[in-house]
C-alpha cells in the first residue's frame, strides 16, 4: 500500500461514486503517452486507471474523498501515487500529462472556494507543462438526456456525486465554446453516455441510420433514466440537422494528443473501433482495453440463447443507412408496395444462420444489404425462419413502441402484423385450425414464439429492456386506456340493454307457463272426473257395441259364453 498524502479540502466520510467506462479506457490506452510524469485528476473507475498505469510509470491520482484515496492505495499499492484533498489545494510540480476524464465538477470540496468553471480550468493549465498531454471532460447541459429528464433538475445528482456549482454561466455548451475555453489545440469527442465516443466532426457529417447515429441512439437507449420521450426520436432529428455533436451527454477534449480511431463504443465487456474511410468503416473488436485477441468468442453468464463473438463483425462495413430507417421511412409515407418489396428483398438476403438478423444493424446502399457490427450469435445455426421472425418482432415492438405511423389497421398488431411481414418476406402462412382448447395458441403465435424469444435475449444483451417508461410514452397508454374504457363502457351498456330486454322476456315468458300450467292442472282435474263419472263408462259400452260390425255372430257367441257358465 501505498503511502497516503493529504492536501487542503479533503472529504471525510465521503466517497465519490464511479462506474466502468471500457470505451473510454480504450480511448486512453490510445492518447497517454509512455513513461511520462502523470496526474490523474478526479474520481476514476479501476479500469481507467489500469490504462494510464499500463503507459506511464510516475502516475498520481488526486481525489477529494480520503476514504476512496484509502481504496485507491490499497488496489493499487505502490506504483500509484494517491493524493486526498481538491484542486485548489494542490501545489506540486506540472505534470506531462494530466487526465479529467471526470471532468472538473467533482475535484471541489466543502472548504473550497466558489470557483467557476473556468478558474478551475486555470487551476489545471497551472498543473499542465507547455506540451502536457490532457484528456478533460465536459458534461454537456444542452445534452438530449438533459433536457428529455423527467426529473427536476436538483434531484438529477445524487449526494455521492455532490458538485458545488449547478449554474455556471462561464460553462462551455458547444464544441466551440469548449475549444475556445482550452488554453491548448483541442481534439474533441462527443461523448454519448460514456458507452461511444465518437469525434465530433464525424458526429456532426453523420445522418439518420448512419453507423454514427445508430452507434449514439444505442447507447442512450441503454441508459435507465426517466425521459419525456424516447431518446431516439430527437437523435434522428439532430443528426437530420447536423447537430449529432451538440446534444451528447459530454465531450472530451484531448490535447497535445492524437487519438487512434474515429470511434470507440462498448459492446458488451468488449470495444469496438472504427475509422471512416473511401470505403465505409474499417473496424475492430477488442476484448478489454489492453487485450489484443478479438478472435475468441465470449460467453457471458447471464446469457442462455446468446453470446458475444466479434470475430462475426465485419473488418469493413459500407457506407449506407439501416434497414430499419428506410422501413420507418416507408411505413410512415404509407407506401405498401415498396415496403413489401424491401420485405422481399430481404426474405431472399437472409439464409440461415449464427448471426442474429437486426434490422436496426443491417446496411442497405440503395441495392445490396450488409451485416453491421452487432456481434451477437446464437449457439447453434437458426432457421431462416426463426432470424426473420426474431427481426420483425423486433421492428413491431420498435415501431409501436416509438408510436410512429404505419399504414395497417390500429387492430392489425402483434402476431399478426409480424406474421403478415413475414408473409411479405417470403414466409408461407399458418394454416389457421380449429381450436380444441380455450388456451389453444393462435397458429400466428406458433409461428412467431421462436422469434419472440431471440429478440427478447437481444434486447437483454443490449440493455434496452429497462422497466423505466418515459412520460409521452405512458401518456399515450394512458390514452389508449381511456379509449379502451370508453368502449368497454359501450359494450358492458350495450350487454346491460340486452340483459335487460332478455330478462322482461323471460319474465313473460315464465307468466305464460305458469298460465298454461294452471290450465293443464284444471283440464286434467276435469278429465279425470269425466273419466270416473257412470256416464263415461256406458259412453264406452256403447262406444265398443257401435263398433261391432256383425252383431248377430256375436250374440251367438256371449250366449254360448252363457250357457257355459
Amino acid at each position: 500500500m501505498s503511502e497516503l498524502q493529504v492536501v487542503r479540502g479533503e472529504m471525510q466520510p465521503w466517497t465519490d461514486h464511479t462506474t466502468p467506462r471500457p470505451a473510454l479506457a480504450a480511448l486512453l490506452t490510445d492518447v497517454v503517452p509512455a513513461n511520462r510524469r502523470t496526474l490523474i485528476l478526479g474520481p476514476h473507475a479501476p479500469q481507467q486507471i489500469e490504462s494510464v498505469l499500463a503507459h506511464s510509470a510516475d502516475v498520481t491520482i488526486l481525489v477529494r474523498s480520503v476514504a476512496d484515496a484509502q481504496q485507491l492505495g490499497e488496489d493499487f499499492g505502490p506504483c500509484l501515487q494517491v493524493i486526498a484533498g481538491t484542486l485548489d489545494g494542490l501545489e506540486v510540480e506540472p505534470y506531462d500529462v494530466i487526465i479529467a476524464t471526470d471532468g472538473l465538477d467533482r475535484v471541489l470540496g466543502y472548504d473550497s472556494g466558489d470557483l467557476s468553471w473556468t478558474e478551475r480550468l486555470a487551476a489545471l493549465s497551472r498543473l499542465a507543462t507547455a506540451d502536457a498531454v490532457v484528456v478533460l471532460a465536459l458534461e454537456n447541459e444542452f445534452s438530449l438526456l438533459n433536457l428529455l429528464d423527467s426529473r427536476p433538475a436538483h434531484e438529477r445528482h445524487g449526494d455521492d456525486e455532490w458538485r458545488p456549482l449547478h449554474d455556471d454561466p462561464t460553462r462551455p455548451v458547444s464544441v466551440d465554446q469548449l475549444k475556445a475555453a482550452l488554453p491548448w489545440r483541442a481534439e474533441v469527442y462527443a461523448d454519448f453516455a460514456s458507452r461511444t465516443f465518437i469525434r465530433a466532426d464525424v458526429a456532426a457529417s453523420a445522418r439518420p441510420g448512419e453507423l454514427p447515429t445508430r452507434l449514439a441512439i444505442g447507447a442512450l437507449e441503454s441508459v435507465d433514466v426517466p425521459l419525456l420521450s424516447p431518446p431516439n426520436e430527437g437523435v434522428d432529428t439532430a443528426a437530420r440537422a447536423g447537430l449529432l455533436a451538440s446534444v451528447p451527454t459530454g465531450w472530451l477534449a484531448i490535447c497535445g494528443a492524437q487519438p487512434s480511431h474515429d470511434i470507440y463504443t462498448q459492446t458488451a465487456q468488449a470495444v469496438l473501433t472504427a475509422d471512416e474511410d473511401l470505403t465505409g468503416w474499417s473496424t475492430t473488436s477488442t476484448i478489454g482495453p489492453a487485450t489484443p485477441d478479438s478472435s475468441a468468442p465470449v460467453e457471458l453468464p447471464h446469457e442462455s440463447l446468446l453470446f458475444f463473438d466479434p470475430s462475426v463483425v465485419p473488418a469493413t462495413v459500407p457506407p449506407g443507412v439501416s434497414v430499419e430507417t428506410v422501413l420507418f421511412r416507408l411505413a410512415a409515407a404509407e407506401d405498401v408496395p415498396a415496403f413489401r418489396k424491401l420485405a422481399a428483398d430481404l426474405g431472399e438476403w437472409v439464409t440461415t444462420s449464427r448471426i442474429i438478423v437486426r434490422w436496426d444493424d443491417i446496411v442497405f446502399d440503395g441495392e445490396s444489404f450488409t451485416h453491421g457490427v452487432s456481434p451477437w450469435v446464437a449457439h447453434e445455426e437458426m432457421e431462416k425462419d426463426d432470424l426473420l421472425a426474431a427481426a420483425w418482432v423486433r421492428f413491431h415492438d420498435r415501431l409501436l413502441g416509438q408510436h410512429r405511423r404505419h399504414p395497417w389497421p390500429p387492430w392489425m398488431l402483434g402476431d399478426d402484423l409480424v406474421s403478415a411481414w413475414l408473409a411479405m418476406s417470403g414466409i408461407e402462412p399458418p394454416e389457421q385450425l380449429q381450436a380444441t382448447s380455450p388456451d389453444t395458441a393462435p397458429a400466428t403465435a406458433q409461428q412467431v414464439a421462436r422469434g419472440k424469444e431471440l429478440a427478447a435475449a437481444l434486447d437483454v444483451v443490449l440493455e434496452t429492456h429497462k422497466a423505466t417508461i418515459d412520460v409521452r410514452t405512458a401518456l399515450a397508454e394512458a390514452e389508449e386506456a381511456k379509449q379502451e374504457l370508453f368502449e368497454l363502457k359501450g359494450h358492458v351498456y350495450g350487454l346491460e340493454r340486452t340483459l335487460g330486454f332478455r330478462n322482461k322476456a323471460m319474465k313473460t315468458r315464465e307468466n305464460r307457463i305458469r298460465e298454461l300450467r294452471g290450465q293443464l292442472q284444471r283440464l286434467t282435474t276435469a278429465h279425470e272426473r269425466i273419466r270416473g263419472s257412470r256416464t263415461y263408462a256406458v259412453s264406452r259400452v256403447i262406444f265398443h257395441a257401435a263398433q261391432v260390425r256383425k252383431p248377430k255372430t256375436v250374440a251367438r257367441k256371449v250366449a254360448r259364453r252363457i250357457r257355459k257358465r
